[in-house]
């Protein structure tokens, strides 16, 4: 409705299938008039030349043998703020998925829904789908010029329904049709396209597991990480193989995951991601959860159920690249909107991808409020940011000539430094007890540092030189490992540099790397061996875990994102051996503080012997502070037993054997030493204090520190 020309008003609508269009006084119903067809593309005009006060109004339009009543879409104003487009603008919006994207909204009594996109150097923007056929000319967008945004309330829409938007560029032409950036749910993979989501509040029963996150002191609590891909954990053969839903995941991993007495899942990148064979990691729809698995809702219910139980969850998010498929954000309006122009900056050429432009302040509140997005509307216990190295660095995976250094002439890249530093601080900020991780493979300093140290500010870091070296050793013939021990102990020359978190992810058990069990050298009852001295080794070592999953049990092949994983091993007793080991060091790693409070503190470990390289053997102690008691871990890492071997301690007393590793219940040999051992008034290793010991072969000793009332013994 428009102020005509020469008085009064005139409404207009363009209904291209149409035959016959009459207006409808919006309260009562009542026929006003007929509109008559002003133009062949399906546009018609009713005037009221004496009429000047604007009313409600509405449509009756007769086509394809069937009449509907519509509300005209342009009838209704803008409800964007200003402040929301000046702070998306200047890249400081946190929050901007509360508004941009599709929403439900009713609007002077009418239900419909409000598009909002990003798009400042299109020429037209429409939105298309379902409810309109597809068809670009019925739902052209109210532009705001200064922001770049334009955005049109659409009556009548529904929940779940199709919809993309039809873009002309600035020269005119029509481009790909694009997916929503900001779309909440979108349609199963191969399909396309967004959907609308009209369920906004869920029933969240997690008040107390929040309330106690709040309180933070992560970095002081045993962290133990199960990492999941949702879409191979276990499937359903019978039922062609398909996928479990979020409901039916929680109903079988998180009893399995807390009977192995892990305290996180991680998930691998849920956001929506067309192909399959990307793991994730190549998002299209950065705020939608994969809707292979069920709903948003269904995965907020998965959530729930998780805190509910104790257990944390956390996420992987991928800010670092996006897929170049044509419905997505590549060339969005027409230019390098969300990427980077400069091929240089803004094509990953390891993974055929664009790269985020963050110099442009609309993308970082793009991406900031991202994860903000997972944290305040899913509870999300902490993001796992992938590929951190790729970020900060101009040259990563780049041969010279390939890239431009910095403004300082580094081959830093300021503008991402200055992102992940800006997410972190807003994040913690406003969520703390949450953990930030990085999958850094560089010695970039002081990435889990905060931010006004000179940090990144992530709480942690993978240790990716220590999972690299250790595996080296473990892949090793035991008869050589005696030249190569440091590649077991260099790990403690920088451990105490960031807050580690110890992973064997999902990277290191596929193309053709092998599986963990199918790494370790020797016979099948060697390569069990190995395995769990080598998990003993990892829960005593400083550091955070993570395990992917697969590797509880020592699975045989390499993952594969198509199939689940081979359960039908656990028939066996040399596989159920592992999967009880790793479920006793979740236990005992829970259970003594020494093993985890001072992890990221020197003062928190000691080695007793290093250098026992002819032996393959290496003896540590684990403080854990004023009032915790020592605990005392020694590796064998050759198939031989030692009787009769000494290691100093430091307190007298009785030391209970918390774990063997080579226990017959885990599939050992079941050689130890009882249960316990009292010490001896014999020094070594710089010790007042030594242990007579029994070492199994292939194992690792976990012995605390209990008292001194049965005495020594000389």
């Amino acid at each position: 409705m428009h102020d005509h020309p020469d008085g009064g008003l005139v409404v207009r609508c363009l209904l291209p299938w149409a035959e016959s269009v009459e207006l409808l006084d919006g309260k009562s119903g009542r026929k006003l008039g007929d509109l008559q067809k002003v133009h062949k593309s399906g546009l018609y005009e009713l005037s009221f030349k004496r009429r000047r006060n604007r009313f409600a109004y509405r449509f009756r339009a007769t086509g394809w043998q069937a009449s509907v009543e519509l509300e005209d879409p342009y009838r209704f104003s803008s409800c964007l703020a200003e402040s929301d487009l000046y702070l998306f603008n200047e890249g400081t919006q946190e929050k901007t998925y509360r508004w941009m994207g599709s929403h439900a909204k009713c609007l002077d009594g009418v239900d419909g829904v409000h598009f909002v996109v990003w798009a400042p150097a299109a020429r037209r923007v429409s939105v298309v789908g379902d409810f309109n056929g597809w068809d670009g000319r019925q739902h052209m967008m109210r532009k705001h010029p200064a922001a770049g945004v334009w955005d049109i309330f659409i009556p009548g829409v529904q929940d779940f329904a199709l919809y993309k938007y039809e873009i002309l560029d600035g020269d005119g032409h029509l481009l790909p049709l694009k997916a929503d950036p900001y779309a909440r749910s979108m349609q199963h993979p191969p399909e396309t396209a967004s959907r609308v989501l009209k369920s906004e509040s869920f029933p969240w029963c997690d008040s107390e597991w929040l309330a106690c996150r709040e309180r933070g002191g992560q970095l002081q609590q045993p962290v133990s990480i199960y990492e999941v891909n949702l879409a191979s954990w276990r499937r359903v053969p019978e039922e062609g193989n398909r996928y479990l839903s979020y409901a039916e995941l929680a109903d079988q991993l998180i009893p399995y995951v807390l009977d192995m007495d892990f305290t996180h899942i991680q998930l691998m990148p849920v956001s929506e991601f067309p192909f399959d064979g990307s793991w994730g990691y190549q998002p299209i729809g950065l705020y939608a959860p994969s809707i292979r698995f069920g709903t948003p809702d269904e995965f907020k219910g998965f959530i729930n159920q998780c805190h509910k139980r104790g257990l944390g969850v956390l996420l992987d998010w991928v800010p670092g690249h996006f897929p170049t498929d044509i419905h997505g954000l590549g060339r969005f309006d027409g230019t390098c909107l969300y990427e980077h122009m400069d091929k240089r900056k803004g094509f990953h050429p390891d993974w055929n991808t664009l790269i985020y432009n963050y110099g442009r302040r609309e993308v970082i509140s793009y991406l900031l409020s991202n994860a903000n997005f997972w944290i305040e509307e899913y509870h999300i216990d902490g993001l796992r940011v992938d590929a951190v190295a790729s970020m900060l660095y101009l040259d990563y995976s780049r041969e010279h000539g390939e890239w431009e250094p910095n403004e300082q002439g580094g081959r830093e890249n300021l503008e991402a430094i200055e992102f992940l530093r800006t997410v972190n601080t807003r994040l913690y900020q406003s969520h703390p007890g949450i953990l930030m991780i990085a999958e850094e493979s560089t010695a970039w300093p002081g990435v889990s540092k905060p931010v006004d140290q000179g940090g990144l500010g992530f709480g942690l870091k993978w240790n990716m030189g220590w999972m690299n070296d250790t595996l080296r050793y473990m892949e090793r013939d035991p008869i050589y490992r005696q030249h190569h021990q440091n590649e077991m102990t260099f790990g403690i020359m920088y451990a105490w540099s960031e807050h580690f978190i110890l992973p064997l992810s999902h990277d290191e058990v596929v193309h053709g790397k092998h599986s963990l069990i199918d790494k370790m050298p020797g016979d099948d009852w060697q390569k069990f061996a190995n395995l769990r001295a080598y998990l003993g080794f990892m829960w005593a070592h400083p550091g955070k875990k993570l395990l992917f999953m697969g590797g509880e049990f020592g699975q045989y092949h390499e993952w594969n994102h198509d199939k689940s994983l081979d359960w039908h091993l656990l028939r066996e007793q040399k596989h159920r051996g592992v999967q009880s080991l790793v479920r006793d060091l979740n236990r005992t790693y829970r259970s003594l503080s020494a093993l985890y409070r001072l992890d990221s503190d020197p003062a928190g470990f000691q080695w007793l012997q290093l250098n026992n390289h002819q032996l393959s053997i290496l003896a540590w102690i684990r403080w854990g502070g004023e009032s915790t008691p020592p605990v005392v871990i020694i590796s064998n890492f050759t198939p031989e037993t030692y009787r009769d071997y000494r290691a100093g301690v430091p307190w007298p007393g009785r030391y209970i054997e918390r774990l063997n590793t080579d226990g017959c219940e885990y599939g050992g040999s079941g050689q130890g030493n009882g249960g316990a051992v009292v010490t001896r008034d014999t020094p070594w290793d710089d010790q007042p204090q030594s242990l007579q010991l029994t070492l199994p072969p292939l194992a690792t000793l976990v012995l605390e520190w209990q008292s001194p009332d049965t005495g020594s013994i000389s």
